[in-house]
């Protein structure tokens, strides 16, 4: 059975918005500032719309779910993206399937590390992982002008090494993202190797280790602060 795609992205664009939360919206804005259009909605209520999709694209093509995901981020909301992304979470199969074209366009305007991190964990990370898209495309976003696709690099290195996200441990590959960005001094930039080295310390905490003596001199503070802290206490901020 055929299912109106412009019809159902319709709908979620108007159920998320009817979800609106005008206090979390105001404080949504200054967490991250974008140039989405940001409703503030919850994570548990975007499920709910997310769950209705699934529904309807029961028994669809990859195609269609790829084409459905584009509609969804051409409404230009914030939380009509975190929706797009986690779809190809719930639909591995279509994920399967994209090229690297695909991946690129689904990335472009991501603007704040929420959008960021939501298509690193959900669509990026996992692609590279299972050999969609090559090393050197990760490494092309390690050169790029955008500090949101440099992000991208970093955080899509998560779903390589945690069990939950379906990795099994690329330490080479992880570290080789790392040292491309060793030095950025951009905070968000920052973060990103935080958490890919992080999540790295689970798989081969000597590698962590020995990457953070190599790489002193070029790391930036929060990042041998955070790392550091979790090699010794388990906690990125053992007094947070």
């Amino acid at each position: 059975m055929s299912v109106d795609l412009a019809e159902r992205a319709q709908w979620a664009d108007n159920t998320l918005r009817s979800l609106t939360d005008p206090e979390r919206q105001r404080v949504t804005q200054g967490y991250f500032p974008t140039a989405m259009e940001i409703l503030g909605v919850s994570a548990p209520k975007m499920r709910t719309v997310l769950r209705q999709l699934l529904r309807d694209l029961k028994g669809q093509s990859p195609g269609v779910v790829l084409e459905l995901v584009c509609l969804l981020r051409a409404q230009g909301t914030h939380e009509g993206r975190q929706v797009a992304y986690e779809l190809f979470d719930r639909r591995k199969d279509a994920r399967s399937h994209l090229k690297t074209r695909d991946v690129r366009s689904l990335g472009r305007g991501n603007d704040n590390w929420a959008s960021v991190d939501a298509f690193s964990v959900y669509v990026s990370g996992p692609v590279w992982r299972d050999g969609q898209i090559s090393d050197s495309e990760v490494l092309r976003w390690t050169r790029s002008k955008d500090l949101w696709w440099r992000r991208t690099a970093l955080v899509s290195t998560v779903p390589l090494n945690m069990k939950s996200r379906g990795g099994s441990g690329d330490a080479d590959r992880t570290l080789l993202i790392c040292r491309e960005l060793a030095g950025d001094g951009e905070p968000m930039v920052a973060k990103g190797l935080s958490w890919a080295l992080r999540a790295l310390i689970a798989v081969d905490r000597r590698r962590v280790e020995g990457f953070l003596v190599d790489q002193d001199e070029r790391l930036p503070a929060l990042v041998k602060r955070e790392v550091g802290n979790k090699l010794k206490t388990g906690k990125k901020n053992p007094n947070g």
